[in-house]
């Protein structure tokens, strides 16, 4: 060899073109063909606003509660928490004593930081 051992040439790198080709043109050829083959009806109630199945009232900068943010950011960092815990049980064997008291550890935290938000009564909508 010339030393070359290791390195990548410019034909290794077609597979990654070819995907993004594939990407790319499966993106360009959704959006044309459903402006070219869908519905054209335009009416009023049709290009009105519309958010989750209620029609809106009022002006849309009205500042709301942001309680309905603080549950969902929880609901990820609690989401995120099982996330961990997954590949931890496929290899708890492996793991021993040790994983388990680091599990332990881990779910203890977790524990205490939903005992705060409890305690701060995060979770009370009203």
């Amino acid at each position: 060899m010339d030393g070359l051992a290791g390195q990548s040439a410019p034909i290794d790198y077609i597979p990654i073109l070819i995907q993004l080709a594939v990407a790319v043109g499966f993106g360009v050829t959704t959006i044309i063909g459903t402006h070219l083959i869908g519905p054209k009806v335009r009416t009023e109630n049709k290009l009105g606003a519309f958010e989750s199945g209620v029609e809106v009232v009022g002006n849309a900068r009205q500042p709301f509660s942001i309680k309905y943010f603080l549950v969902a950011i929880l609901f990820v960092i609690f989401d995120i928490e099982v996330i961990f815990m997954y590949p931890w049980a496929v290899n708890f064997r492996e793991f021993g004593m040790q994983g388990l008291i680091e599990m332990f550890v881990f779910m203890g935290l977790l524990l205490l930081g939903f005992i705060y938000i409890i305690k701060k009564k995060a979770l009370d909508w009203d």
